[in-house]
């Protein structure tokens, strides 16, 4: 039986690549994304022609992951159209480049709404489901900047990523006596194949901008050109894409907990192994260790 995915920010990028790779798998996709009649009709017009061209079931659906309304709204959708939801994708996400100390308070808190607290208001529409069932998959798309080297002027991204990573892993452990699996997928920096850094923001406040630039000018151009440096030929979006589609695809009990998709290897995995490891090792210790796994079919 295929899959009911619904996956969020799939208008273009990470998103859009996942969104297509499952539908060629033979699952029902949900690409969820706003503005569908509006600034991305673009991008539904696309699903649609991609759908019908290769026989697959690909379904853009009107999902604002900073509305509560929104959400519960496609969400009720999707459950009335399957009465279930297999999969969920936590994809959505934007960045922001800049001097940290440029951007207001108000900025960040936009932008770990987008990237933090949109997550639990998906997971509080799609895991009642879940949890009735005692089976489901969630795959938080993650960042190596969580664990890995960071270089300057990205601070309130990757802070944002960094909470988000948090939650998965607790959530996690949460889930695991329901009978739902957790995937943390951990992308590394792909300049190509993603819009993260043509549409990133910047900084509201230009003079202290302008007052960092005499000190760090060019910093970003720097940044990008050595992280197009260090990724290997191929280093394409496509490669995350596909390891979420053969996450998907694995038997239930046998997802991995954390996964990294990162060429230019900038060290979140081994630091990952240790602090998963870590984790590990104190459940086991205060008689949690059960939480470690999630066993088929663990029904309510």
């Amino acid at each position: 039986m295929s899959n009911v995915i619904v996956i969020t920010g799939a208008s273009s990028g990470f998103g859009a690549l996942t969104a297509r790779a499952l539908a060629s798998a033979g699952d029902t996709v949900y690409a969820g994304m706003r503005q569908t009649t509006g600034r991305n009709a673009p991008q539904v017009e696309a699903a649609e022609a991609w759908s019908q061209e290769h026989g697959a079931d690909l379904r853009a659906i009107e999902l604002d992951v900073n509305s509560q309304e929104s959400v519960d709204s496609a969400i009720a959708q999707v459950q009335a159209e399957h009465g279930r939801i297999d999969v969920l994708i936590h994809n959505a996400g934007h960045m922001v480049v800049g001097p940290t100390e440029a951007f207001t308070p108000e900025q960040l808190a936009e932008l770990y709404d987008i990237n933090v607290l949109s997550t639990q208001r998906v997971n509080r529409a799609v895991l009642p489901g879940m949890r009735d069932r005692g089976e489901g998959l969630v795959i938080w798309v993650s960042s190596s900047s969580v664990k890995g080297g960071t270089p300057p002027y990205l601070a309130p991204y990757f802070a944002a990523k960094a909470g988000m990573d948090s939650l998965a892993v607790s959530y996690a452990g949460e889930l695991a006596r329901w009978g739902v699996e957790t995937s943390i997928v951990v992308p590394g920096s792909f300049t190509s194949g993603t819009n993260h850094f043509a549409h990133a923001g910047h900084p509201a406040d230009a003079d202290v901008e302008a007052a960092y630039e005499t000190r760090y000018a060019g910093l970003m151009d720097q940044v990008a050109e050595k992280l197009a440096a260090l990724a290997p030929e191929g280093a394409d979006a496509s490669l995350v894409s596909d390891e979420i589609a053969r996450i998907v695809a694995l038997p239930v009990g046998q997802r991995p907990y954390r996964v990294h998709i990162d060429p230019a290897d900038d060290g979140s995995e081994a630091v990952s192994d240790l602090a998963d490891r870590t984790r590990g090792e104190f459940l086991a210790r205060v008689g949690l260790g059960d939480l470690l796994t999630v066993e088929a079919g663990a029904h309510p």
